[in-house]
This record gives structure tokens, sequence and C-alpha cells, in this order.
């Protein structure tokens, strides 16, 4: 397991930005939308800010690695995580910002989650949700237009799962793996370690079909009727 002083080392040594924008540039970020499927039912991991709200885990892009790795990053760093991620972000939103600083972009990545370990940092407080609570934790505390935006989010999310299952179905898999760990036998930056996207799964079964409760079914008849957008893969 990787400690908090090696990762603010491996931060140090990959060359992180800090998510603050300088002058003229646009301010990014990505968010691991991670979830699993346990008998057949749907749940969303939200960890906690400092201020208390319920979110998705997301941070900055760190330099030298891709959206998708440095949202798998953040998810390890604060939820725990240890999975497989979608190279392609499926939607991006945005929250406002209060005083005069510009808001951010976010980069939405899924992430099914395989297992969890003790998160690396403190306070966070991993915990599942189904769609419908998912939407309500996010909307705690915040604006109704970032309540919105997030619960937008956790909608466009069953679709593009609804369609990486059917698409598992037919032996295509846009998942990879994504794994940190520690290892005395790699230079630093190789053993803080994104070991990342090991491949396509070959002889793995298919994962179990999605059953969707009235909750989450109510949820995508409300965005269906309000919002046209669909995913291509």
């Amino acid at each position: 397991m990787v400690s908090r002083t090696e990762l603010q080392v491996i931060r140090t040594v990959l060359g992180k930005q800090s998510w603050r924008a300088r002058a003229g540039e646009s301010r990014q970020q990505v968010a691991a939308v991670c979830y699993r499927i346990r008998k057949r039912k749907l749940e969303f991991l939200l960890v906690q800010t400092r201020k208390g709200r319920w979110t998705f885990p997301k941070g900055g892009v760190v330099h030298g690695l891709t959206h998708a790795q440095s949202a798998g990053l953040e998810a390890f760093e604060e939820a725990g995580v240890h999975g497989r991620i979608e190279e392609t972000c499926f939607t991006t939103y945005t929250l406002r910002k209060r005083g005069n600083s510009s808001p951010a972009l976010t980069h939405a990545h899924l992430c099914e989650v395989l297992r969890l370990e003790m998160p690396q940092e403190a306070n966070r407080r991993p915990t599942w949700f189904p769609p419908e609570q998912t939407q309500a934790c996010l909307g705690e505390r915040r604006t109704s237009h970032d309540g919105r935006a997030l619960a937008r989010v956790v909608v466009r999310a069953i679709f593009r799962i609804q369609r990486l299952q059917a698409n598992s179905g037919a032996g295509m898999d846009s998942l990879q793996k994504v794994r940190f760990e520690a290892s005395e036998t790699r230079r630093l930056i190789a053993r803080t370690a994104l070991v990342a996207y090991v491949g396509r799964r070959k002889t793995q079964p298919p994962p179990p079909l999605l059953e969707l409760d009235d909750a989450s079914r109510k949820i995508l008849r409300i965005e269906a009727s309000t919002d046209d957008q669909r995913f291509s893969d």
C-alpha cells in the first residue's frame, strides 16, 4: 500500500500542477464516477469534502497522465478504489464557485470498483448509495444549479453503464484496469504507480445484468423527457 508521504513525493516527481489555473488558462478537473453492481443492483460510491458535502472523487489533471489516469488516481487517494476506468469521458459538468474564481470544467469518467482499501486521504468516508439517494446526497448543502448538474451526471452514468453492459455482452469492453501498488523493485514513479491499462478482459465472464429499481427508472424517464442527449461509443 502506498503511503501518503509517498504519494506526495510522487506528485512532485510527476510534476502534478495545481488545479488552480494560471493566467490565460482554463481550469479543468477530472472526476471518477465509481460504481458497482451487486445482486443486479447499481450503487455509486461517494466521498465527503472537507466541508462535509458528498461528491465524486475528483481533482486536478496530473501532468504526464491522461484524464482517465488522473481520475483513477483521485479514486485511489480519496476512496481507496482499485478498479477499471473508461478512457473516454462520458460527460462534463461545471459547478458554480463563490467569489471571483472562475468555475472549473470537470470531465467525468466511469470507474467500475473491483475492491476497496483504506483511502490515502483522511476523513473522506467512502459510502455506497443507490442512484436516487446518490442524487439526493449530491444535492445536499449545494445550490439548486449545482444539485441539478450533479443529478444529471448520475443519470448519464446510468445510461452509459447500460451501454457498456450491452457492449460487453457483444464481446466489447472499454473499461481498462488501473492499479496502484508499491513495489520495492521498481523506480519511484513506477512503484507509485500507475500500472495502468493492462488490457481488455479476455476470459472473465460477462458482468451481471443491471436491474434498475423503480426509483432509477423514474430518474431515467424524467431525464429522457427533458434531455435528448445520447451517448456514442
